[in-house]
């Protein structure tokens, strides 16, 4: 792709985060929505391979649809209410204009689009799917957050950390498996979210840090299927080792970076007398937990036969301190947590 239209298209993409984020009116913030939506297609496409015409064409016929419910409830709100400000939602839109945030961010039962897309993408472009895409509708959900049903989101919650689990278990294609991560996690961000919104604020802020961490080490290892990340400590050892003790941070296993929100949530739960959800949740992230272990195996405990003796790494040309950066904030926030939330 030209040089000068990526630009255009990621300067797009910023511009529409920022409307949505800064906006008090709901016509805005939909208008920066759909800016985000358009300025990512031609970056889906930028190589003209059917799967990517496939999942760009898919992204665009679920999003437009979330964008057509979330007005149809914004018009509701403002012939109800005479305004269009966000923190003022009537309760008759409130759950179906959160149905279409929520599709809009692939959560269960309307994440069918997010593995299919995901595949069909590059690894950089499912980089931002994953993460930039992900804030505009986040910050719209925390800001009607106080409004918002808290059946709904315990269900959708439960729903999704079940089916993030359940539906990465038997991939092999690192795309799709982070695909259902994202579900996963989205799970443990929603169903905290009446309940504690700066808890679910903290849990998606290291979200975004440990998937931005484990897509770069993707990009930088070139790999996309399980068989390749098996033959990467030849290549790379050091890469490959904090590749995977991303994994196990985003499995939530201590003392890493993703152990912190888990433990917050499931406190914040038994708090609230709702220790039900809290078991059902442990136990639904048993799933998640064993495809991020079995990803750990191929990595840690399998070999090629195929070695070499260079000592050094092969990819010099690569941002290394941008990704030493993430990486280390993926692994070692955990000291640092109760600064974070006192903040």
């Amino acid at each position: 792709m030209n040089p000068l239209a990526m630009m255009m298209f990621l300067t797009s993409l910023a511009i529409g985060t920022t409307i949505t984020l800064s906006s008090h009116h709901w016509l805005l913030a939909w208008i920066g929505l759909e800016i985000n939506t358009l300025a990512l297609l031609p970056i889906m496409t930028k190589t003209p391979h059917p799967r990517a015409i496939e999942a760009a064409t898919k992204y665009f016929l679920t999003q437009a649809t979330a964008s057509a419910l979330m007005l149809f409830s914004c018009l509701i709100n403002a012939m109800q209410a005479g305004e269009w400000d966000i923190n003022t939602p009537s309760n008759l839109m409130t759950n179906s204009l959160s149905i279409a945030i929520m599709m809009k961010l692939g959560l269960a039962p309307m994440h069918f689009w997010l593995p299919e897309v995901l595949q069909g993408i590059s690894l950089v472009t499912g980089l931002i799917l994953s993460t930039w895409q992900k804030i505009p509708p986040m910050i719209l959900l925390f800001q009607i957050s106080h409004n918002i049903n808290l059946s709904l989101t315990v269900i959708l919650g439960l729903t999704s950390i079940l089916i993030g689990g359940w539906g990465g278990i038997g991939q092999t294609q690192i795309r799709k498996i982070m695909a259902f991560s994202s579900i996963g996690h989205l799970g443990w961000i929603i169903i905290i979210l009446k309940l504690n919104p700066q808890l679910s604020l903290f849990n998606f802020i290291l979200y975004t840090i440990m998937t931005t961490a484990m897509f770069l080490s993707m990009i930088m290892l070139s790999a996309t299927k399980m068989s390749q990340i098996s033959t990467s400590w030849t290549k790379n050892p050091a890469l490959t080792t904090t590749t995977m003790l991303v994994l196990l941070s985003l499995a939530g296993l201590p003392p890493l970076t993703g152990f912190p929100p888990k433990l917050l949530i499931i406190m914040e739960l038994i708090k609230q007398n709702m220790f039900i959800s809290a078991t059902l949740i442990m136990l639904a992230s048993l799933l998640t937990l064993f495809f991020y272990l079995r990803l750990t195996y191929i990595i840690a405990l399998t070999l090629s036969p195929n070695t070499h003796n260079s000592t050094i790494w092969r990819t010099p040309t690569k941002p290394w301190l941008v990704f030493s950066i993430i990486n280390t904030m993926a692994l070692t926030l955990l000291p640092l947590t109760p600064a974070i939330l006192l903040t």
